[in-house]
């Protein structure tokens, strides 16, 4: 069976927040001298992740 995928909508601010929380999951790990390839991982997925730009609500395109 294929694996239902999810997809996350968000702006700059929120992917900072995620990637500086994950490193510093990761350097909890390493102080723990635990495995830290998942977190690696995730690091490198988000960080070259494309971004879109999309429009929330109802506004209007900016005019060209």
């Amino acid at each position: 069976m294929k694996e239902k995928k999810y997809y996350l909508y968000l702006n700059n601010d929120e992917i900072k927040i995620i990637v500086c929380s994950l490193i510093m999951l990761r350097n909890n790990l390493l102080k723990q001298k635990r495995y830290t390839d998942c977190v690696d991982e995730l690091i490198i997925k988000i960080t070259q992740a494309k971004t879109n730009s999309i429009l929330c609500g109802k506004q209007k395109p900016p005019a060209q």
